[in-house]
This record gives C-alpha cells, sequence and structure tokens, in this order.
C-alpha cells in the first residue's frame, strides 16, 4: 500500500484557499476591466472629418474620433421611413459607421453622437447620405409575372443577395378584396416561383416587395390568365417495365409508387446490389404537358438510407420508348434516345440542419407532407415517365420513395 505524505496534505489545506482568494481577485479584476460605467460626467467633444460613402439603402460614414479619454462609441440616430427611426453604434476601436434600412433613394439626415462611459453625449454632429436604390425596391423593379400552370411565375434578379420577402396578391371574388398569398423569403441571387391554385381565366395579380427593416414597395399590377392544370388521374397509370429498370426488393413493387398511398409498405423498393441503376418507368395512361409533382419519400427513413437524394424525371412521349442507358448526370433538356430530361432535382435538405440519417420531427413531419418540384416550362409533352435515383442520402446502391403525384394539362 502507497504511503500518504500528511505533511504534503497539510501543505495543500493551507495553501488552496490562498489560491482560491486569489483566483477570485483575478476574476473580480477581470470584470472590472471591461465595466463600461464611469463617474467622469465630462462632455466628450464631437466627431470630425466626417465623409459619406452611399450603398444600396445605406451608407458608410467615417470620421475623426475625439480625444474625449472615457469615449465608449458612437452613435447613429436617423430615421429610415416616414414612421420609423433607427439607431446604430460604432465602438471607439473603430472610425466607420454603418446606417442602413432606408426606404427610398433620396437625402437623410443622420445625428452623430460621441458617448462616453457615463452614457453622456456629445453635441451632435448632423450628416447628410443619400443612399443608392434599397435592394427590395431593385428586386421589385425587375420582377417579371407570366402565366403559369394554375397560376402565375414570378421571376427576377436579387444581384446582392438581399433578404427580401415577395408578396403576391389577387383579388377575392366574395370580398372584393385582395388575399395574400404565403410570402415567399428570398435571400438567393435569382428570384423564382410560382402561385398556383388559380382557374384558367383571367386574373389580376399583384405583388410588392418587404425588406428587414418594414419598407414597402408600391404594387405592381398585371392581369394574365394561368394555364390549365389538374392532378392527373392516376388510376391511369401503369407499370411500363424496361431491361434496365431495378429489381424490385422485398416486394415493393413499382405500381405501389403511384398507387395513391403515402404509408409503409405501399411503396417503391428496388433489391440492393441488384441494378446498376435505380429507376423505373411508367405510363400515365395520357400525354400531358406536365407543370409539377409531389414525391413523397419513406418517412422511417427520412434523410437517410435508400431515399432520393438526386433524381432525375426523364419524360418520352413516343408510344412505345425503347430502352436505353440513361446518363447519371444530366441536365433539363439533354435528349437520350426516345427519354429527354424534364429536369433533375435536390431534394430539399433536413429544414432542422442535421445531418443525414439525425432526422428530427421538424424533419420527419417536412418528408411525411410531401414535397413539390417544378417542371420546366419548356419541357415537351409526355406519355411515359422514368423515375432515376442518382444518389441515396445514405449512399446505399438501393432505392425507396413511397408516392409521386404529378400535375399538368392532359392534351
Amino acid at each position: 500500500m502507497k504511503k500518504i505524505d500528511n505533511r504534503k496534505r497539510l501543505a495543500w489545506y493551507m495553501l488552496a484557499p490562498v489560491l482560491i482568494m486569489a483566483l477570485f481577485s483575478a476574476c473580480k479584476k477581470q470584470e472590472s476591466n471591461i465595466e463600461v460605467v464611469s463617474n467622469d460626467k465630462t462632455k466628450p467633444g464631437v466627431v470630425t472629418d466626417v465623409k459619406v460613402k452611399n450603398f444600396n439603402g445605406g451608407a458608410y460614414i467615417t470620421y475623426k474620433l475625439p480625444s474625449s479619454a472615457n469615449l465608449l462609441y458612437v452613435l447613429a440616430d436617423y430615421k429610415i421611413n416616414d414612421k420609423k427611426s433607427r439607431q446604430t453604434k460604432a465602438s471607439y476601436y473603430t472610425d466607420t459607421i454603418m446606417v442602413d434600412g432606408f426606404a427610398q433613394t433620396k437625402e437623410y439626415q443622420v445625428t452623430l453622437y460621441a458617448v462616453s462611459r457615463a452614457n453622456i453625449k456629445s453635441d451632435p454632429v448632423v450628416v447628410t447620405v443619400h443612399p443608392d436604390l434599397p435592394e427590395y425596391l431593385l428586386v421589385n423593379t425587375g420582377l417579371a409575372l407570366t402565366p403559369d400552370f394554375g397560376g402565375v411565375n414570378v421571376f427576377g434578379l436579387n444581384k446582392t443577395n438581399a433578404p427580401v420577402a415577395i408578396h403576391v396578391i389577387s383579388p377575392n371574388a366574395v370580398t372584393g378584396k385582395y388575399d395574400e398569398q404565403e410570402p415567399q423569403y428570398v435571400s438567393a441571387d435569382t428570384v423564382n416561383f410560382s402561385v398556383r391554385g388559380y382557374e384558367d381565366k383571367p386574373v389580376k395579380f399583384g405583388v410588392f416587395t418587404t425588406d428587414k427593416y418594414g419598407n414597402y414597395s408600391d404594387t405592381v399590377f398585371t392581369t394574365l390568365t394561368p394555364y390549365h392544370e389538374v392532378l392527373l388521374d392516376k388510376s391511369k397509370f401503369f407499370v411500363y417495365h424496361l431491361a434496365s429498370d431495378s429489381e424490385i426488393g422485398y416486394g415493393w413493387e413499382f405500381r405501389r409508387f403511384f398507387d395513391g398511398s403515402t404509408d409503409e409498405p405501399n411503396g417503391w423498393h428496388t433489391n440492393p446490389g441488384a441494378s446498376p441503376t435505380i429507376q423505373g418507368t411508367f405510363g400515365l395512361g395520357v400525354k400531358a404537358q406536365l407543370s409539377r409533382f409531389t414525391l413523397w419519400e419513406r418517412v422511417s427513413g427520412a434523410y437517410g438510407y435508400a431515399n432520393a437524394k438526386r433524381f432525375t424525371v426523364w419524360g418520352s412521349d413516343k408510344d412505345a420508348p425503347q430502352d436505353i442507358a440513361l446518363p447519371n448526370n444530366s441536365t433539363a433538356g439533354t435528349i437520350v434516345g426516345d427519354w429527354v430530361n424534364m429536369g433533375s432535382y435536390n431534394f430539399p435538405n433536413p429544414p432542422s440542419g442535421l445531418p443525414a440519417n439525425q432526422a428530427n420531427a421538424q424533419d420527419i413531419n417536412f418528408v411525411a407532407n410531401g414535397v413539390n418540384f417544378n417542371v420546366n416550362i419548356a419541357a415537351p409533352p409526355a406519355k411515359f415517365i422514368r423515375f432515376v435515383i442518382n444518389q441515396t442520402w445514405g449512399g446505399v446502391d438501393y432505392g425507396n420513395t413511397m408516392e409521386i403525384s404529378l400535375y399538368g394539362n392532359p392534351l
């Protein structure tokens, strides 16, 4: 047995309180270094040599700081529209402050204050800024509304990737007022979405944009007639098996991919390792101009295993399209034999932001509700569809999906 040195133990017991007190003292000293409160009530000097550089919806203001010893920050106070004021701050470590959120491209007055640690403001310095056209107005002025299947397509550019919301309104036949659809929140460089649910008769659509500061653009109106769109009758669909189509696994026949049920085991499942590609082919029973489709994946394996992560929809308007090897990577419009690429798609990432195979309740609910995908309006009509899974979430060599619904105009 190891012998315990009681003298060392006693020395430690005597030293420990000293170390604790020293640590506590150090902590208190560190806290005092970041204190912003001061008893010095001296009014700080003003900022000088002020210069302005405007940008879309805002401006950078540079200046020379006063020599006040207890200076803490510079405050900018300004109105961004007729109703709302805004304040921004910049610490004494920098000589630049940004003012933003302005509603228009015109002159605005910005009041600058140097503020001390005792919260004493300097005398005001008023500077004039003239922001360039705000980003939400840049987006709004370039939006194009065109007819789409069952509604209207909204397209435009957002060159600065600004976070904006696009609002589409249309008249309510009962109330006579305009109803607003669910806003589309955009921060990418392109605006491209469709609002559906309308009959193929003239509708007066309006569109306006808003930004995170509460600014509203004017509403741009246009009257157009949506293209006819219906849910294609799945009772007319039929399996059109071709030699290169995947071998079925676990009894999940391909016909279950369009049997009207999204519940397990009423889905399509291929046999692991049996086919070089993951694909199946079916006929629509009609010739149709497709507009969109809804895809339901397997909820029990949401964002994992054999669920489709990347896939391609191929179409053919032939009466008896021939089998041919299709590329794993292709773009919309690519023609291979009797088949044309109607669209290459990526299943949306988990709403929760979790990695694959770690879906939470939010992700599972998203998958269970089905996900909508648009078909390019320039795609040709089709009589047959070949659904190809190019990559699964689990990276496996087999795939599964539960159900597909297709929309369009039967010809």
